[in-house]
């Protein structure tokens, strides 16, 4: 059975910073494009940031430069780091799984529960 659990969010002023984690099981975990996705009151979920086992990488364009995404295939583990945060960037942020590259949000197979970010102005 995949799990995906995230992990990292809270209450943080503009211009802070947070990491989050996103731990996987149930899954080959090299085999998978991993991604961060979020969704803010109101709007459609949006993808933030994918990675493959090899690490390259996927940005969207409103957070390209001030959240890098990264992945431990040794211990299941995926993170992003989100610097300069705005409250633009209050969402949940879910972690995804999927054997495919692709930015597409709904071709992503497996989801977590997700975690809250908030940033305060």
């Amino acid at each position: 059975q995949v799990r995906l659990v995230e992990s990292g969010g809270g209450l943080v002023q503009a211009g802070g910073s947070l990491r989050l984690s996103c731990a996987a099981s149930g899954v080959t975990f090299r085999q998978y494009v991993m991604g961060w996705f979020r969704q803010a009151p109101g709007k459609e979920r949006e993808l933030v940031s994918i990675i493959n086992w090899i690490g390259t990488t996927y940005y969207a364009d409103s957070v390209e430069g001030r959240f890098t995404i990264s992945r431990d295939n040794a211990n299941n583990m995926m993170y992003l780091e989100m610097n300069n945060l705005n409250p633009e960037d209050t969402a949940v942020y879910f972690c995804a799984a999927d054997p495919r590259w692709t930015t597409t949000v709904g071709a992503y197979d497996y989801w977590g529960q997700g975690t809250q970010v908030t940033v305060s102005s």
